[in-house]
């Protein structure tokens, strides 16, 4: 039998990537802070316990898949966590996209306790971590990332090793975030500039995506942009907008001018502002709508 795995987040992410690790065959013990979301999985097998702390073994592995910086330091902290009950020989996988320096500070607070922290951000929405096409970027000490393959690879499609800063992972992870918010602005303002021209911005797009941008990301955010549909949302604009405030936070740290970050920013900060955080993130190229003077006929989006 395989190891057992604690896990400790059970969102759109989360959930699919636990439910992978229970169907490969790893018993597993799961934490959420909204209990009823772990039925489905205590239904499979899974155990579910009441605090983050219980997930973990004594040696043995936890899986982290957080929203952001402030929950997996508030899960990590404190003489009972779960990375004091790991103990010596123990691991966390986290699989988080949060701060490069937070990640190093992460990794240095574990060492104190001679538990391993391997950094593995995913790329992928929630139909790809249910079908286990995750791209994961993975940096940390060797052995631990050894031994973390068989439970990267039960699901994901490709790994790819940054090293061992565990900071790294998560830098190639906003510069892939950062080129997805860009190409969403991109996008939406190409697909306006043909309706503000009298081209039907849905035969633009679905031209554009099969000749010159003919890849995934470009295709199912095109078309979710060009038919102006952002529910359900698989990645939450108030979380795109984290990422990319991590993005100019990592770059000020390098440092280094992101100018279009920046204007990035301010257009999630706009989504936000117009109650929209809710919505996938790609309702940001809404903006680029209203500053066209166009109105979304009928659209509840419209602010």
């Amino acid at each position: 039998m395989n190891q057992p795995i604690g896990f400790i987040g059970l969102g759109n992410m989360g959930f699919p990537i636990a439910e992978n690790l229970l169907r490969t065959g790893y018993p597993l013990k799961v934490f959420n802070r909204t209990a009823s979301k772990a039925s489905g999985l205590v239904a499979a097998g899974a155990e579910s316990v009441s605090s983050a702390a219980e997930v973990a073994t004594r040696g043995g592995i936890v899986v982290t898949m957080l929203a952001d910086d402030h929950a997996i330091e508030e899960v990590s902290a404190g003489d009972d966590s779960f990375i004091t009950r790991l103990g010596a020989g123990g691991m966390h996988i986290s699989m988080s996209t949060i701060s490069p320096a937070t990640a190093r500070l992460l990794a240095q607070e574990h060492a104190k306790y001679n538990v391993a922290y391997v950094a593995a951000p995913v790329f992928g929405r929630p139909e790809a971590a249910a079908s286990r096409q995750l791209s994961i970027c993975v940096s940390g000490p060797a052995d631990a990332k050894k031994r973390a393959v068989p439970i990267l690879a039960a699901v994901s499609r490709a790994t790819f090793d940054f090293g061992e800063d565990a900071g790294a992972a998560n830098v190639v992870k906003l510069c892939g975030n950062f080129l997805l918010a860009a190409a969403i602005e991109a996008m939406a303002e190409a697909f306006t500039l043909a309706e503000k021209n009298g081209i039907d911005r849905r035969l633009a797009a679905e031209m554009l995506t099969q000749t010159l941008f003919p890849c995934p990301a470009y295709q199912a955010y095109g078309r979710r942009i060009a038919e102006n549909n952002y529910e359900p949302a698989g990645f939450r604009l108030a979380l795109g907008l984290k990422d990319i405030s991590l993005v100019l936070q990592t770059a000020g740290s390098s440092p280094m001018p992101m100018p279009l970050a920046s204007l990035l920013r301010d257009r999630w900060l706009a989504g936000m502002a117009k109650h929209r955080e809710n919505l996938d993130w790609a309702a940001a190229a809404l903006g680029v709508s209203e500053d066209a003077g166009i109105k979304i006929a009928g659209s509840a989006y419209a602010k």
